[in-house]
């Protein structure tokens, strides 16, 4: 790895670079007001807006914002990738308040659960996200709101001062929400940097990743902002390999983040898009023959990396600087201590819990409103990320998840949530839902389900349902009807009985 004194976030000893006083949003908009800041492509072509025009845009929404919004009030941000997508959170921030990213392919019930409990009264949002709240919150359409010229201060805000409330995805019962401080930004540079073979003068990122999750938000977004680096705004309706060639090429995109879903999509096309710096990839490890195809079509090696919502882009791959090895996600990026550590707390070079020390300042404050969640989620001075690995020498290799979180085309769905929708079905007796293992999806969501005495349903019926109420995404590909479930003296469905049910029906 380079001197940690060329590493962005970082002091010249490896520590990390955090001022007393901290605002995100000055940290996004401290660059020269004539430089582009967002690349937004459209049908039309490309508009560019530089930070000058972001700032006047955050500040009108400032304006608007005031009479009502104090510092620490909960604000919903429900848009698309878009310049206004990054207004409404440095409006929020700027003001002293908390930004709670929400995504456009969430339904009724999910975004009143994630509304609800972060207790947001106000959605900065457009005329689709509106209709989708309906009356969960007041809704503000940003794009109707005039940039302003008055140069409204920055709150006077510290780096542990509460920031932005991300949800992750809950394996027992409702997703949790991640309270992240001002420094959560600085404490992605060093891992969004090298991940990107050290950004630098002339990159320019994207990603079809939605700005609504941590990924987008904070792997791309506001780095690329608070680096100086341009950002394309190019959400996709629908992923493909000849729109997403069409983005990067129209875009002058140099730096791209894709989902491993995303990379195999390309694959299966083989898709060839040259003229890419650096393409950094997360959320599984791709294995030697995509890295070996990687190498063909992009004409580079893909860096992997590895974070969660709790304390993210804490371990990556950096191929300028060490030979990146197959299997493994890289090794910990400097400002980060990782350990692979025993159930005892203490670090093994046997497999393990894959662990971060306290004081990473891209960790998470608490959960929201969770404090027993917190507690648990910590082993002494260890974030406990739910997922094992062990060391080979410096590198880390992924052995697999902990917990029951699906993956599925890059987004991790959270079973609780889609069984407490399938449940409220008047036929639905119980259910457990789990990931089945798929080629292209990596997984697919698939609901085993008890229907009450003298009850009718059909998997379509049922999928329906949870479409109607769920993130489109998340809903069940596959469902198989049963007598009874695998159940615990409690009560409770032993979902990894259901895991080796699926895994069988994979492999006949």
């Amino acid at each position: 790895m380079r001197t940690t004194s060329r590493i962005p976030g970082l002091n010249s000893v490896g520590g990390w670079a955090i001022p007393e006083r901290l605002n995100m949003s000055r940290q996004c908009l401290s660059h020269p007001r004539d430089n582009a800041a967002i690349i937004c492509l459209t049908e039309r072509g490309q508009e560019e807006y530089t930070y000058d025009r972001l700032h006047k845009m955050t500040d009108g929404i400032v304006r608007t914002l005031l009479p009502t919004v104090k510092a620490g009030d909960r604000v919903g941000v429900l848009l698309g990738q878009s310049p206004w997508c990054a207004a409404a959170h440095l409006a929020i921030w700027k003001i002293g308040a908390i930004s709670v990213p929400l995504f456009k392919l969430f339904k009724h019930d999910a975004l009143a659960t994630r509304v609800g409990d972060a207790g947001a009264r106000i959605v900065l949002t457009d005329a689709v996200g509106a209709a989708l709240l309906g009356n969960l919150a007041e809704s503000v359409l940003v794009d109707q709101i005039a940039p302003s010229d008055e140069d409204f201060q920055f709150a006077n805000t510290g780096p542990e001062d509460p920031a932005v409330l991300i949800y992750t995805s809950g394996t027992t019962g409702r997703p949790k929400g991640a309270l992240h401080g001002h420094r959560v930004l600085t404490g992605h540079l060093p891992g969004v940097s090298i991940s990107h073979n050290h950004l630098r003068d002339g990159d320019r990122l994207w990603t079809p990743a939605d700005w609504a999750w941590i990924g987008g938000l904070f792997d791309v977004l506001m780095p690329g902002l608070a680096l100086g680096i341009p950002v394309v705004a190019a959400r996709l309706e629908k992923f493909t390999p000849d729109a997403c060639a069409d983005v990067i090429a129209r875009g002058d995109v140099r730096n791209v983040f894709f989902p491993p879903t995303a990379l195999r999509m390309l694959k299966a096309a083989d898709q060839a898009i040259p003229g890419l710096r650096s393409v950094a990839s997360g959320g599984e490890p791709l294995g030697a023959e995509m890295l070996a195809w990687g190498e063909r079509a992009f004409g580079l090696t893909i860096n992997e990396f590895y974070g969660q919502t709790e304390c993210n882009m804490v371990v990556s791959s950096c191929a300028v600087d060490f030979p990146v090895r197959p299997g493994c996600i890289g090794k910990p990026v400097p400002g980060h201590e990782v350990a692979v550590i025993d159930a005892d707390g203490n670090a093994t070079d046997e497999e393990g819990d894959v662990a971060i020390r306290r004081g990473s300042a891209s960790m998470m404050l608490e959960y929201w409103n969770r404090a027993e969640a917190t507690v648990e989620k910590f082993r002494g001075d260890w974030l406990i990320t739910g997922d094992r690995g062990v060391w080979e020498g410096d590198y880390l290799r992924f052995v697999g998840r902990d917990d029951d979180v699906i993956t599925s085309s890059g987004y991790r769905i959270g079973p609780a949530e889609i069984e407490d929708c399938l449940l409220t079905h008047p036929a639905v007796a119980t259910v457990g839902v789990v990931g089945k293992p798929d080629p292209l999806r990596t997984e697919i969501v698939k609901a085993y389900v008890v229907l009450k005495p003298g009850a009718e349903s059909s998997a379509s019926e049922l999928q329906e349902w949870v479409k109607d109420r769920l993130a489109h995404y998340s809903y069940p590909r596959e469902v198989a009807f049963l007598s009874s479930l695998p159940m615990t003296v409690t009560g409770k469905v032993i979902r990894k009985e259901l895991r080796i049910l699926a895994a069988e029906e994979q492999t006949k």
